[in-house]
């Protein structure tokens, strides 16, 4: 297994990437439109882009897996003035439980500790325990909660 930074051919295996990711999340977030296609990602930006660090998994020359990095401002009021934040994980099925998105995550994180970051985050929904146990495999711990609620629901 390979891990390298995306290129602009890279580019329709990851919008089919993000399609899969949108359609696992459906269910567990009712704050989507579900109805029609809808984008999380400007992939070809962050491609592009020298403050988000684009990567693919490859097995044998077959894209199996996604994720990106990205340096993120923070407000003034914390200690360091940027993260480093993580977003886009994707795994094919037939691949998972084999490493992968531990071997980008890694990756991603050598690329922070080149950049001289010293946190990262990432939002996972609480719905999706296996994403929450494979963060927790590569040393992320809960931080924070966010919570909802919707009006129209409480009356």
């Amino acid at each position: 297994m390979i891990i390298r930074t995306a290129i602009i051919e890279d580019l329709p295996i990851l919008l089919d990437f993000e399609q899969k990711i949108i359609e696992a999340e459906r269910p567990m977030d009712p704050t989507l439109i579900q109805n029609k296609k809808i984008s999380y990602y400007s992939v070809k930006d962050y491609i592009l882009s020298d403050h988000t660090e684009v990567v693919v998994a490859e097995i044998e020359g077959e894209i199996v897996g996604s994720g990106y990095g990205q340096i993120r401002d923070r407000k003034n009021f914390f200690k360091q003035k940027q993260l480093g934040y993580i977003g886009f994980m994707y795994v094919k099925d037939q691949h998972r439980g084999k490493g992968v998105s531990q071997k980008i995550i890694k990756y991603l994180c050598d690329w922070f500790a080149s950049k001289n970051l010293e946190e990262i985050r990432l939002t996972v929904y609480d719905q999706n325990p296996r994403a929450i146990r494979a963060y927790e495999k590569v040393g992320f711990k809960k931080h924070l909660i966010e919570m909802r609620v919707n009006l129209k629901d409480t009356n």
